[in-house]
């Protein structure tokens, strides 16, 4: 399982981000979900902060590159193995400030990625 933060988590059913907590739930993986406002996705919490966490596997983002910049130092601080960039959400500086890290960026859809065994 692939302990995974949702980063732009949302309690809109509408929102991709809550149907990747979702599916990821339904998959048994770890699902730590943070967004600009508290709330919850099925038994998932949706918080605000940025907890300090080990072994992360993934980072899914669910923000616009604008509103990234924020979280760079977070996001670079928990050494994930990889960054997913879903659609909307591609950001060049990320991915070359994760990748002198060595950590893998992806620009795919993580639904995608899990409804076909790519995740």
């Amino acid at each position: 399982m692939k302990k995974t933060i949702v980063l732009g988590a949302s309690d809109n059913p509408e929102r991709y981000s809550f149907l990747a907590v979702q599916k990821l739930t339904k998959y048994n993986h770890p699902v730590i979900a943070i967004g600009r406002k508290a709330g919850m996705i099925g038994g998932v919490p949706i918080i605000t902060d940025h907890p300090s966490q080990k072994e992360v596997d993934t980072i899914t983002l669910y923000l616009n590159p604008s509103l990234q910049k924020e979280y760079y130092d977070y996001i670079l601080s928990l050494h994930p193995k990889r960054i997913i960039f879903n659609p909307g959400t591609e950001n060049d500086e990320l991915v070359e400030m994760a990748t002198e890290k060595g950590i893998q960026a992806i620009e795919a859809c993580t639904l995608v990625m899990l409804n076909t065994g790519q995740y």
